[in-house]
């Protein structure tokens, strides 16, 4: 007998009828994980009573996949925070619940932390995407009743200036809602530290803590009332403009002539890049049409997804590039921490366009900054890039004799930990490969702002003297030697996607690839073991950061590949790294040609070892 069959009628259905349909479904495997257990709790808890209503219609029309997807487990902090799809109802998901439980634990921690010196205060800010103004609301109401002042950026604005909100109002903490460049089901938040920084442990594990143990959330009083007492201060002009200061201070003169075609992609990214430009006197700069409109559906660019790494993103903008002679594309993601562009190939023509990775960004940043800081330089001076960053970097960083820290994890909460704990002072530049670029001492993230001001002034002075931002990273190649990378991602959504991801790291774990590409695996260095393993079976210790990261090196030089779940969404990710030392170097197209086959086997050898997991 069905559950529709025999479901007592009216939503006030018998606690142990529930149990009984509940467990049959785990018998049947509709139910996996935590999911019975996760369910029950929310149809018994009191806490839970204004959403059991909704559970109740699940169990009653048999909705198992639904109910199974939004509570296998309870949703965690990455890399980015508490990411994940909106559903109304559920502990593994985006709803008003799981957002108020994680505003209420990191009110909670931070309270216990204070040593009664100063008024706490939060900043908070929102992005574009469906329900960010409410859940921001909420969130300020949560922090409201537990007697901090919030700091409120009341219109879509990116998350680098609710970095520089946090660290301008001296806030202890900070909360962005935002899912970054995610599909438009997807919402999250990120919180902040004192610092401007997202957390990092001990507060990250600490808030998480206090996040399992929310049970009742008091949202205090409305946010009108907020406002109007005085707990809740907008202060959206005077933090755009204070912001809009700091990004600009970041910058060097030289030409801006220079015609810009920029795409927020339905994000924020207008009420900062716009502005910074503007007064770094880039008067030629056109806001693509078709992705301007502020938007959480992102329904003009390819399949909803705003995100610069996808050089398809950029197809619409370099076309309109093409037909009013504009010499450059750029692009950021919904919250504006990220940034893309294009150019074209030659000076001498403009009808063949590219559009860069963020590795590549990151090296012509990387020169570029250092290059007009050459002056100032010493022997403290410092980069900072991860473990899946493109070594080009470091080796840049080495011809002007700069240090670099590259010893990191992926997500910009180390760059920004790392900048603290070597002396901001001597920080120039902090960069990952998923276009994330950090200038300036203004922000604790990664700041599409800050980045699009300094890759204008490279193009323009490059515009200038009859090269393209193309023809630089030519120029660096032969340099610092051939450098390409790519990206492979392996989607695995739902919880047997979860169990799959685990089989799959446990298999690189315990060995068994001889090859890659054609290239010998050398060793697999292990971050989450501590330990280094040859082919032979050899083990030594592994020094370096603690997290779920395997690294395959191969006998080329510079040739290795990574491999890690990523932090904010379901999927493993591969890193794939070629390099052809500068004294090798014949013709940049052939190698070009030979390193891009080389990866496209390096990637038909990971997917047929993935599946066999």
């Amino acid at each position: 007998m069905s559950s529709t069959q025999s479901f007592p009628s009216g939503v006030n259905a018998d606690l142990d009828t529930l149990r009984t349909l509940i467990h049959e479904a785990a018998s049947k495997q509709q139910l996996t994980h935590d999911a019975p257990q996760n369910i029950l709790e929310w149809l018994a808890d009191p806490c839970y009573a204004m959403y059991r209503e909704d559970v109740v219609a699940h169990i009653r029309d048999g909705r198992w996949a639904e109910l199974n997807e939004a509570f296998w487990k309870v949703l965690e902090f990455g890399t980015g925070g508490r990411r994940g799809r909106m559903y109304p109802i559920g502990c593994n998901v985006i709803n008003e619940r799981t957002i108020g439980e994680s505003a209420a634990g990191l009110a909670k921690y931070v309270c216990e932390q204070d040593q009664g010196t100063v008024p706490l205060a939060c900043a908070v800010a929102y992005d574009t995407r469906h329900n960010s103004p409410e859940f921001a609301q909420l969130c300020a109401r949560i922090m409201v009743a537990q007697g901090l002042i919030v700091y409120y950026l009341d219109d879509y604005r990116s998350t680098p200036e609710l970095s520089f909100l946090v660290r301008q109002k001296n806030c202890a903490c900070g909360i962005m809602v935002t899912a970054s460049h995610n599909p438009p089901s997807d919402n999250a938040v990120k919180a902040y530290w004192s610092t401007g920084g997202q957390l990092v442990p001990p507060h990250d594990h600490a808030v998480i803590e206090q996040v399992r143990k929310v049970k009742e959330i008091d949202e205090g009083k409305s946010f009108k009332e907020g406002v109007q007492s005085g707990q809740i201060i907008l202060c959206t002009a005077e933090t755009d403009a204070a912001f809009v200061s700091a990004v600009v201070s970041q910058s060097h003169p030289g030409p801006r002539e220079l015609k810009i075609i920029y795409t927020p992609l339905h994000g924020v990214g207008t009420s900062a890049v716009c502005p910074v430009l503007a007064a770094n006197q880039f008067t030629d700069l056109e806001v693509f049409a078709p992705h301007a409109n502020p938007d959480g559906a992102f329904p003009n660019v390819p399949d909803h997804v705003s995100n610069p790494e996808n050089p398809a993103v950029f197809n619409g903008p370099i076309q309109r590039a093409i037909e009013v002679g504009a010499d450059l594309v750029i692009g950021t993601d919904p919250d504006c921490d990220r940034l893309g562009c294009a150019s074209p190939r030659s000076s001498t023509q403009s009808t063949e366009w590219t559009s860069f990775s963020g590795n590549q960004i990151a090296a012509l940043l990387a020169d570029y900054v250092m290059e007009q800081r050459r002056g100032s330089l010493t022997d403290k001076s410092f980069v900072v890039t991860t473990l899946v960053t493109t070594e080009m970097v470091r080796r840049i960083a080495d011809s002007y004799g700069v240090r670099t820290e590259n010893d990191l994890l992926v997500g910009f909460k180390w760059i920004a930990e790392r900048i603290d704990q070597m002396g901001p002072e001597f920080y120039l530049l902090g960069t990952e490969e998923s276009h994330g670029y950090m200038v300036g001492q203004h922000v604790r993230d990664k700041d599409g702002a800050v980045a699009a001001m300094l890759l204008s002034e490279l193009a323009a002075k490059l515009k200038s003297e009859g090269q393209t931002l193309y023809e630089k990273l030519e120029a660096l190649f032969w340099q610092h030697g051939y450098h390409a990378e790519q990206l492979l991602n392996q989607q695995m959504e739902g919880a047997a996607g979860m169990d799959r991801m685990k089989a799959l790291m446990q298999q690189f774990r315990v060995g068994g690839l001889e090859s890659l590409g054609g290239l010998q695996v050398l060793r697999t260095r292990d971050y989450l073991q501590g330990q280094s393993r040859d082919t032979d079976g050899n083990v030594e210790p592994l020094e370096g950061p603690c997290g779920d990261l395997i690294m395959i090196d191969l006998a080329a030089t510079g040739n290795y590949v990574a491999v890690r779940p990523s932090g904010t969404e379901p999927k493993v990710k591969f890193y794939m790294f070629t390099y052809v030392a500068p004294e090798q170097l014949a013709d940049l197209e052939m190698t070009g040609d030979q390193m891009q086959q080389r990866m496209d086997a390096i990637q038909e050898d990971l997917i047929a070892f993935s599946r066999q997991v």
